[in-house]
């Protein structure tokens, strides 16, 4: 580790207030470490902060612990804003111990206030142990939101109450009218026309009586599951700090954790509502394949393309899923004369991360010894990577003849990882696609029969939220594991359900229910009463 920079005298700031006998060389350090933020200077950052797993720091996005952890999150980030300090406040705890609170001045305006314990190591100098940081609040964020509303359009004179007082983040593939759609690409943006008519997934939530907030960041043409995007940024992740927030949905689910809206409207093809609902603790449906009117959804694969919702409980999950699902299609928990029976792949479950397996496991033991659950069947769904090999064909050959036009009159306009999902795209063969689209109904038939009626339980993705600094090819691995999990409800049509209900190391893991099609209200109701049971603690079988 780096030693802290030294800093002139003439540096060192004055104190507005001191409390105590000022420690040698404190005030140094404080304006060394204001300089090695200044200038980005990653090492010098890291030396100023205590080692050790028990340094912490915390901002509005949440909490950082551990000196690596910090690190990570520095390296990640795109530099550091321009500020000057305004007053500086000092609080002696003891000759070792000192809290110091400064209000700094953005060059941009506003002013931020950090709170910071320091302590003098064994080393012989000063560094952070505990720093909080509260910049000041931007009117909206850009990685987030793309406009912003208040609303930015209201529910009707003649809508229900049914979804009163909701506010809903529209991921930014939909259609409203007088506003242009984005796709996650400032190009695409830029020369896009003004929707003339209201996409009915948007119009359904306006007539249950939600507000739109806005329209919330997608991945680019929603070809990824990730949660980053190389024009806007990524999203906050605000369950597990410096980390990924999963995608393509990664707005409207960053806008639900957060708060700034109970309702994201959102997509999947192959996993982009029920893997960011994982990484940050939703709960999120992905539809039954059709049952929910696509018009004025801009497609990326159609065979899968499907409306859902992210919502943070699940009353409010199945007030929006009702208000736009037809009633007469569904098949409630209510409805069924015979109780749910469920089922279990091993070899799903072995597609996970070791921790990730853990948690499901032991979450699902939890389950059955409270009678929650009734034991699963283990099933055998078959060959999992040709299953994902033919689903990528046909998505890959759809995703091409739907915007293939476009990417190839807009060289260098994508991000990096999107530009090479279309470059294979674009390699598409007629003969490969007919013969995987027969697969992929005999797949289906296959599925039908194997699940035979029963939920399919599994985790929702294959990892936790992988930090930010995580490299290209760990994150290409992470998507082809939980792509060979995911695809099942494309392949099948089938609606898919993600609860946060585990966690493994203090990170939040979904369990994903996959049912019939047409029971997505039953996996709401199923996935609410296993939450509901293990919140009431509910006594082990005897």
């Amino acid at each position: 580790m780096s030693e802290p920079l030294a800093v002139p005298d003439s540096a060192v700031p004055t104190p507005t207030t001191v409390a105590g006998d000022l420690p040698d060389g404190l005030l140094a350090a404080f304006a060394g470490y204001e300089n090695a933020l200044a200038t980005n200077d990653l090492a010098a950052l890291d030396a100023y902060f205590a080692a050790g797993e028990h340094t912490l720091r915390g901002d509005a996005t949440g909490l950082l612990v551990g000196h690596d952890t910090i690190s990570g999150f520095r390296g990640a980030r795109a530099g550091t804003v321009a500020r000057g300090i305004r007053s500086l406040h000092v609080r002696v705890i003891d000759p070792r111990h000192a809290v110091i609170v400064s209000v700094n001045t953005p060059d941009a305006g506003g002013a931020g206030l950090v709170t910071q314990l320091w302590a003098f190591g064994e080393e012989g100098t000063w560094q952070v142990e505990v720093a909080q940081v509260a910049a000041p609040p931007a009117a909206i964020n850009p990685t987030v939101w793309r406009l912003v509303g208040t609303p930015l359009v209201a529910a009707p004179d003649d809508a229900s109450d049914t979804l009163a007082g909701e506010t809903v983040a529209v991921k930014d593939l939909y259609d409203i009218a007088g506003f242009t759609v984005g796709a996650g690409n400032p190009a695409y943006l830029r020369e896009a026309m003004p929707a003339t008519r209201t996409a009915p997934a948007v119009a359904a939530l306006l007539g249950a009586g939600a507000s739109v907030t806005g329209i919330a960041r997608t991945d680019e043409f929603a070809y990824s599951i990730a949660g980053d995007n190389e024009h806007y940024g990524t999203p906050p992740n605000v369950r597990v700090p410096g980390a990924l927030p999963g995608g393509s949905s990664s707005g409207p689910a960053a806008a639900v954790a957060l708060g700034q809206a109970s309702i994201g409207l959102a997509t999947d093809t192959a996993g982009s509502i029920r893997v960011p609902a994982s990484y940050q603790g939703l709960w999120g449906l992905r539809s039954t394949h059709g049952a929910v009117d696509r018009t004025g959804l801009m497609p990326l694969a159609p065979s899968f393309d499907t409306v859902g919702w992210l919502t943070r409980t699940p009353g409010v999950l199945r007030a929006a899923a009702a208000s736009s699902l037809d009633p007469a299609l569904q098949i409630t928990a209510q409805q069924d004369t015979e109780p749910a029976r469920f089922a279990v792949s091993g070899a799903l479950v072995f597609a996970a991360d070791e921790d990730v397996q853990t948690a499901f496991v032991a979450g699902l033991d939890r389950l059955t010894d409270t009678a929650l659950l009734p034991p699963p069947d283990l099933v055998d769904l078959g060959d999992l990577a040709e299953l994902l090999r033919i689903f990528r064909i046909v998505q890959a050959a759809e995703a091409w003849r739907a915007n293939g036009d476009w990417v190839t009159a807009h060289p260098g306009a994508l991000g990096a990882a999107v530009a090479s999902r279309f470059e294979t795209a674009s390699r598409s063969d007629p003969q490969a696609e007919a013969e995987a689209r027969t697969a992929l109904a005999a797949a289906r038939e296959r599925l039908d029969t194997v699940l035979d009626g029963r939920i399919l339980l599994l985790p929702s993705a294959s990892s936790t939220a992988p930090a930010r600094q995580t490299s290209a090819a760990a994150i290409d691995a992470t998507r082809t594991a939980t792509l060979t999990m995911t695809s099942l409800a494309g392949i099948g049509g089938y609606p898919a359900l993600s609860v946060p209900l585990f966690e493994a190391q203090g990170k939040p893991v979904g369990l994903c229910l996959v049912g019939p099609r047409h029971t997505d209200l039953a996996l709401i109701d199923i996935g609410a009463g296993f939450d509901r049971g293990l919140a009431a603690g509910f006594a082990p079988r005897t």
